[in-house]
């Protein structure tokens, strides 16, 4: 298995992302289930680019603070920059596995498409515990890669370009755990909600559209496939989109649990 590594590239490739319809649409629903109020000091871990803690920090106000911790330096980077002029955050480069904060110091916590790609999701869960205060609420999403159903005229190969990418990350099913996960952590009040995100059309707005370019770079070589297979493969979803036969759906998971 061979995980995405989140270089310059890709951290750019992901930037764009955000500012589409899908991505807004998916901010949304997080900012949402996340209730943050005025005065509040929140932590969002794989912060990534920053657009969650850039948009946090209007709602928390000059009383509160948001941080960002991530992994990929340029994600810290891009995150820095984002949020440049604001005195109440901070950004720290490290694993979800071990925080460098104190115990019981926030108020809320997020993490977005994020402990999918974590190898121990019960450690990075139990740190997520520990930073929260008692009563502190957490926000994780994370997409079941199964849900995927994707239209091709080569299902064959539409299968075997899946089951390679479902190697880009540790838990390409995490969501059908994470219910029980939490709760051993010591998460209580675990609730959820399937979102999906589907279209039929070649929209670069869309999720799928949005993702494909790194799907297309990441398969190619891995699981046998080739460079032009993996580039035959992008191209027909373009030409399906052409002659209106685009289709693509996947369910994304919220979950919701309080720190007792």
């Amino acid at each position: 298995m061979s995980q995405l590594v989140f270089d310059e590239k890709l951290s750019r490739q992901l930037e764009a992302n955000y500012s589409r319809r899908d991505f807004q649409r998916r901010r949304r629903l997080v900012e949402d289930a996340l209730s943050a109020r005025s005065g509040e000091r929140i932590l969002d871990v794989g912060c990534g680019p920053g657009f969650y803690v850039s948009a946090l920090l209007d709602v928390v106000g000059p009383t509160g603070s948001v941080i960002g911790i991530d992994i990929s330096a340029d994600m810290v980077a891009m995150a820095t920059k984002r949020c440049e002029g604001h005195h109440n955050v901070a950004f720290h480069q490290a694993p979800a596995t071990k925080l460098p904060l104190d115990d019981s110091s926030f108020d809320a916590a997020l993490s977005i498409q994020v402990l999918e790609f974590v190898s121990d999701v019960d450690a990075a869960l139990a740190e997520l515990h520990r930073v929260l205060r008692p009563g502190g609420r957490l926000v994780v999403w994370d997409v079941d890669w199964s849900t995927v159903s994707w239209h091709s005229d080569r299902p064959d190969r539409m299968s075997h370009v899946l089951r390679a990418w479902d190697n880009h990350l540790s838990h390409p099913y995490l969501p059908r755990t994470l219910a029980s996960r939490l709760k051993s952590a010591g998460f209580e009040g675990v609730a959820f909600e399937a979102h999906p995100f589907t279209t039929l059309e070649y929209d670069h707005e869309s999720y799928a559209v949005s993702i494909l370019p790194a799907i297309a770079r990441y398969v190619a070589g891995q699981d046998g496939i080739t460079q032009e297979e993996a580039t035959s493969w992008a191209s027909e979803q373009a030409g399906l989109g052409e002659s209106g036969r685009f289709f693509f759906t996947c369910l994304q998971f919220s979950f919701n649990a309080t720190r007792r």
